[in-house]
């Protein structure tokens, strides 16, 4: 579903920073090799976890869903010198395309890959996160929620994606679908958390940004 008319959106990727160079072919490798290329998040919103990320300059990093890790190097810009970004993802079958990514960037030795049930690994990780991205399965979003709010500083910044989910948010929820149903109920727990402050962008599929009071 397209939120804007496409020769709009052109526009808006033209007069936006283009993309590194690393992130283009890592985009061409994915839809070469890839089921769902459709999943990476894309030059328009990379560039701006970039950015969110350079004004945050976290020291850790939470991303839930790696996939082939797009949004990874693109939240990693951001960490300071001796930051860390933990990465979480079910499919092991993407780790080592995901690693030849990112040891060809500056952070490869910051990104650390973390394979299986996000449920399971979240509570092993004993650190306190400047900025989370959850970007999952859709299902479980509302339990990430739970499992990682804890996890972030008062101050930093909880990112949520695929929150508009091609404006079926705004449809009678069929019987059967779990994932729509869970991102209704996500969408309106994070506007009226007592711990958040949030606002929800429509960039691309929906980006949420929630700020930890």
């Amino acid at each position: 579903m397209d939120f804007i008319a496409s020769s709009l959106f052109d526009y808006v990727v033209k007069h936006s920073q283009a993309e590194p160079e690393l992130l283009t072919e890592l985009t061409r490798e994915t839809h070469l090799k890839v089921l769902q290329p459709r999943m990476l998040s894309g030059p328009l919103q990379g560039r701006f976890l970039s950015v969110l990320s350079k004004l945050i300059a976290p020291e850790n990093i939470l991303e839930i869903g790696t996939f082939t890790g797009y949004a990874t190097l693109c939240l990693a810009e951001g960490l300071t010198k001796n930051g860390a970004i933990d990465t979480l993802d079910i499919n092991e079958e993407l780790t080592d395309f995901q690693r030849s990514f990112f040891d060809r960037s500056p952070w490869g030795r910051q990104i650390h890959q973390h394979t299986g049930n996000a449920l399971k690994l979240i509570p092993q990780l004993n650190k306190t996160y400047d900025l989370i991205f959850i970007d999952a399965d859709k299902k479980n979003y509302l339990n990430y929620l739970e499992l990682v709010l804890p996890k972030l500083r008062s101050g930093g910044l909880l990112l949520s994606d695929n929150v508009l989910w091609s404006g079926k948010v705004l449809e009678e929820t069929q019987h059967k679908d779990e994932d729509t149903r869970v991102l209704k109920e996500f969408n309106t727990r994070l506007s009226n958390h007592p711990e958040l402050e949030t606002v929800l962008l429509p960039l691309r599929d929906g980006l949420t940004l929630s700020r930890k009071i």
